[in-house]
This record gives structure tokens, sequence and C-alpha cells, in this order.
């Protein structure tokens, strides 16, 4: 048996940072069990990843609609018998304004970007105590550091991401149990076209914060070295970054430039 060869379970990996993921952890010939509401597209992705060497699985979810993530957990274990990472990493971003940001919205963003991860983390986690360790790395954003214009649900999602996962750590450290936390910036994904409006519908526009940004494969390079390291946090971006800091440092500085920006740059 390869004691370095895991199985890592990947939510969102149909496409975008979770697609980039699959790829880099196929070259590295771990078992990969895949996850995402197009399976059309996950099957694309697993051919790939088998095409690299890996053993890869395929595990349609909707993320919005886990009713019986236990179910879905004990499916997976099925498949593959362990699991040693969840990467929590599906999740939906949101353009509009808070006042024109209808609630049946706002509990969309959060049932995917929050409650769904939060609801298959808990139903894995008596895996991973039973099997003396394992480790959540969840996909947060930089805006999960600090709120941001037209953002308002998604930054909320992402906070709360923070304060739940953090306090899971911190009772399951005698556990073995790691997480990681993954802040990234702007990454050439397609999340702005996928990205909401206060309505419900779809924003369909690349940012040019997206076109210029990191690209997905190196992102998930970075992701790895962290996940591997154990980190329990790590910023991704180029100067988006420096935000977080100006905010923990300079409150009233970052309040003046974050009104200045326009959030869709």
């Amino acid at each position: 048996m390869d004691l370095n060869k895991k199985t890592i379970w990947i939510t969102g990996a149909s496409s975008g940072i979770g697609e980039a993921l699959a790829l880099q952890y196929a070259k590295l010939g771990h078992n990969l069990i895949l996850s995402a509401r197009r399976q059309t597209e996950l099957n694309k992705v697993a051919d790939v990843c088998n095409s690299l060497g890996a053993t890869s699985f395929v595990l349609p979810i909707d993320l919005s609609q886990l009713d019986n993530p236990e179910r879905i957990v004990k499916d997976a274990l099925a498949i593959t018998g362990k699991i040693d990472i969840l990467v929590n990493n599906g999740g939906i971003s949101q353009r509009g304004l808070a006042v024109e940001t209808n609630m049946d919205v706002v509990k969309r963003i959060m049932e995917i970007n929050f409650f769904g991860h939060v609801a298959l983390s808990n139903a894995l986690l008596p895996h991973f105590i039973k099997a003396g360790g394992g480790q959540f790395a969840v996909l947060s954003s930089l805006t999960g550091k600090f709120g941001y214009g037209l953002r308002s649900t998604y930054a909320a999602s992402k906070h709360a991401l923070h304060g739940y996962f953090e306090s899971l750590a911190i009772e399951n450290f005698k556990n073995n149990i790691h997480v990681t936390m993954i802040c990234p910036g702007r990454i050439l994904t397609n999340i702005s076209i996928n990205a909401i409006n206060g309505d419900g519908s779809n924003y369909g526009q690349m940012d040019d914060g997206q076109k210029n940004g990191i690209a997905a494969d190196m992102c998930a390079n970075i992701i790895i070295k962290a996940i591997d390291q154990k980190k329990r946090e790590i910023l991704i971006g180029k100067k988006d970054k420096l935000m977080v800091y100006v905010k923990r440092f300079c409150p009233a500085m970052f309040f003046k430039i974050a009104i200045r920006l326009d959030p869709r740059k």
C-alpha cells in the first residue's frame, strides 16, 4: 500500500479552482471523489484525471439541497472505504447591492456557501474521529476577511465559514483533525460569470479582476502546498490580498479605499 496516496473529496470539482485542484491532485496520483451538480461536466473532469493516472469517482451533489448529508457521506465511503481530506470548494458569488438583494437570494447563497459545507463536514466528522484524523480544506475568500461592495451576502457566507471552522478546529485538535482556511482573491475562473444579481438572475459577465487574476492551476498549486503543510490559513492574490492587512492594521484607511473602488473591477 502506498501510504502517501490519499483519498481527497472535492466539491465544486466541475470547473474553476475545484477542477484545477482535481487535475493537480491527479498528477500526484491520489484517489479522488469529485462532486458538483453537473454530472456531465464531472465525468469530463474524471476522465482527464484518470488519464493522468489517478483513480477518480464521480458523486454528484447539490450543496443547496443537502437534505441527507449522512447518506451522501455513506455513499462516498462506500466508494473508497476512507476519506483523508474534504475540500469544501463549491460556491456561488454575488453582484448586487444589499438593498436590491431579495431574501430568497440571501438564503440561496448561504445554503450553498455555508450550510452545505457545514452539513457535509459535520456528517464526515465522525469518520475522521474514528479514523484517528483528517483534514478539512475550506475555500473562503479574501472577502471572508473584509466586506466589499456588491458582495454583502457573499462576504457574510465567507465570514461565517471562518467562525465555524476555526471553532471546529479548536474542538477537534485533540482528534488530530486539521482545518486549512483558503482565501483566494482574484483568480482567473468563471466565478463572476456565474454570480447572481440581487433578483437571482445571472450576472453573466467576466469582471476585469478575474480577467487579470492568478491562473487557476497556479492557485491550485498554492492550495495543495498549504493543505500538505496543514496551514491554518492562507491568502492567495496579487495586490488585492494587501487589503487584508490594511483592514487589520488601518481599518479607517481600509474603509476610505473600499468606498472608492469599483467593485466590478
